[in-house]
């Protein structure tokens, strides 16, 4: 049985970057990282779950976190918004977690009621909190940030996110009072291995926060009936069982693909590209759907299409099954989804509830398959043997003027498998025979969630241009 878990990173300490909404916390955290992973803009309560990374400065290793804004006063219940609650929930657990706390304040605002309460809620978790008052562009600002002394802090960091200016002495004195190292329970997996990315992804609202939370066991990011929910790509630890061993991994939860036409904020635009470079940096695929008897929609199709051009592995997760299991039978959903979403035959489907928790065991079965695939070495003259044999077996139709030749292959990458075949015309192979093609080398190497990308190519009719580049001869000096 496989299960979720943390890799060695958690024995890291951790700093956590908190304060009110609209400081410019995001800004701060990808200043430090030194790459834009949160999403910045000046719309208040963009970051809502928080965005874990590791980084190092002089030498020292340590978990950032992002997170969303304290918004709410202590007690405070009327116009409080929804986000406000559940974005609070997420910033309470990441100050629970922290060895180190980093308040952000706006030195342009100056001190606000709201980041008095933050102070005291920090004040009572007897952590250590540095003080970063932002915006301070310039030698004005800096003496303006006199007022943050109020707060009680014995030193004040002007720092300009802008500008990188101050960041150096914020990170020497955060290093300094961090732990060497956090205790943490022993891991079965060597540190050096390189964790498994999976992007979760999907349209909105199918439950791919929801999976996340059911795979991790916690509610680890938030989940809500409203589209467009998630907005930042969020890595979380993650580990599942493979060959009898624990498999270090990441889960990516990203924002719901839209149509472009729908997209009608730069937030949006922003959590699109998000996740659309998600796809494109995981090793595998996790497509959300939802089961239903009407099929796939048009957006399902287009994700597809996404993920199949990446190259990556993938399983296609049909969320919701519960609500459907009275009525319909897997083998009539699964073949629905066949029929609609063609492009992604290659691709193992589970049906799951993630409210439920059901069927997440094979879910994980599934992932360890698709791993196997990625992970599988194919010769050259095995490669050869299987397409020569699949020749043997059905002879394909002609078109054109001739039937189709088969002389040699070989496998030229992988994410995707890509195999070149050369023949005596591409032109002369069917659309229905490369499609047989590409299943008989699927079934044959057990090529499990993985697309294959078969290219044809005419073979030269000299074999020295295959590996030598031709050489433009130079005419002899005439002697005279």
């Amino acid at each position: 049985m496989t299960q979720a878990g943390q890799n060695g990173a958690a024995a890291l300490p951790v700093v956590a970057i908190v304060g009110r909404p609209n400081v410019g916390k995001s800004s701060l955290f990808n200043t430090i990282i030194g790459r834009r992973m949160s999403i910045v803009h000046e719309q208040s309560g963009v970051t809502r779950d928080r965005v874990i990374t590791q980084t190092s400065f002089r030498g020292c290793d340590f978990q950032l976190v992002d997170t969303g804004g304290l918004g709410m006063l202590d007690g405070e219940q009327r116009g409080v918004d929804i986000w406000d609650q559940r974005i609070a929930r997420q910033a309470e657990v990441a100050v629970a977690d922290a060895d180190l706390l980093i308040l952000v304040t706006d030195v342009e605002a100056g001190v606000v009621p709201l980041d008095r309460e933050v102070v005291a809620r920090l004040r009572r978790t007897g952590k250590p909190v540095l003080v970063a008052v932002n915006k301070c562009d310039n030698p004005g600002r800096v003496e303006e940030m006199a007022e943050f002394s109020e707060l009680g802090f014995p030193k004040l960091f002007p720092v300009s996110c802008l500008h990188r200016n101050g960041i150096q002495a914020l990170l020497d004195a955060a290093v300094a009072l961090l732990p060497e190292k956090r205790a943490a329970e022993p891991v079965t997996v060597e540190p050096a291995v390189k964790p498994f990315r999976i992007a979760v992804a999907g349209r909105p609202n199918v439950g791919k926060s929801s999976l996340v939370n059911a795979l991790l066991g916690t509610d680890r990011v938030i989940v809500s009936d409203v589209a467009g929910t998630t907005r930042d790509a969020v890595d979380v630890d993650f580990s599942f069982e493979y060959k009898g061993e624990q498999c270090p991994a990441v889960l990516v939860d990203t924002a719901g693909l839209r149509r472009r036409g729908k997209v009608d904020t730069v937030v949006e635009y922003f959590s699109v590209m998000r996740a659309s470079a998600a796809i494109n940096r995981a090793d595998m695929v996790l497509m959300v759907v939802e089961a239903d008897p009407a099929g796939m929609t048009a957006q399902d199709r287009r994700i597809a299409a996404i993920i199949e051009e990446s190259g990556r592995g993938c399983v296609v997760v049909a969320n919701k099954f519960d609500l459907q299991a009275d009525e319909h039978t897997v083998r009539d959903l699964e073949a629905e989804l066949r029929r609609t979403l063609s492009g992604m035959n290659y691709a193992p489907v589970v049906f799951v509830s993630a409210r439920e928790k059901r069927n997440l065991g094979m879910l994980l079965d599934r992932i360890a398959e698709v791993r196997e695939s990625l992970e599988q070495e194919i010769t050259t003259s095995h490669l050869n043997r299987v397409l020569g044999d699949a020749f043997m077996s059905r002879t394909p139709p002609v078109v054109g003027n001739a039937p189709l030749k088969f002389y040699y292959a070989s496998v030229i990458g992988t994410a995707p498998f890509r195999v070149l075949m050369f023949v005596n015309d591409p032109r002369y192979c069917a659309d229905n025979y490369l499609i047989y093609l590409k299943n008989m080398l699927r079934n044959a190497f057990g090529l499990t969630g993985v697309p294959i990308d078969l290219k044809l190519r005419a073979r030269p009719k000299k074999m020295e241009s295959i590996h030598t580049p031709s050489r433009s001869r130079t005419p002899r000096r005439s002697k005279n």
